[in-house]
């Protein structure tokens, strides 16, 4: 794989809107938590379960991500996206999503925006994305 191809979609929701949780770093906490006016101590109240090693979101009832807004037809966006986590930002440029290419390949019959678009992107470029994930969450990716 050379080179990769990707645009977001206008109103789509589908990487928000699958099975999983959303890991934050210490950064991205202080970054969501000042955007929403919020102490970082009232936000990890409202928001975050931590354990020794990981910060995640806290699963709402009925969607993945508190600050997911989906329409009845389907639509949405993130309310934080000007300060949305690593794990948010970088997608689809995951180390497990661009290494090989047929798991590329895989993602885009769930994400209508992989290998759409005019940008090329190249694939060191891609990796050195992928690199941010590692560093963000060195512990999903330690087996590696």
């Amino acid at each position: 794989m050379e080179e990769l191809r990707f645009e977001c979609q206008p109103g789509c929701i589908t990487c928000c809107d699958r099975y999983g949780y959303v890991y934050l770093t210490e950064d991205d906490l202080r970054r969501i938590s000042a955007f929403l006016g919020m102490t970082e101590a009232a936000f990890e109240a409202k928001y975050i379960y931590r354990t020794k090693n990981q910060v995640r979101m806290r699963k709402p009832r009925k969607s993945e991500c508190h600050f997911l807004l989906k329409r009845a037809d389907g639509t949405g966006g993130c309310t934080v996206h000007s300060v949305k986590p690593v794990q948010c930002r970088t997608y689809p440029y995951w180390p497990e999503l661009i290494e090989h290419r047929e798991v590329w390949e895989h993602e885009a019959t769930r994400c209508p925006g992989i290998n759409k678009g005019e940008k090329l992107i190249q694939i060191g470029t891609a990796l050195e994305i992928a690199e941010e994930m590692k560093s963000a969450y060195p512990w999903s990716y330690s087996w590696r």
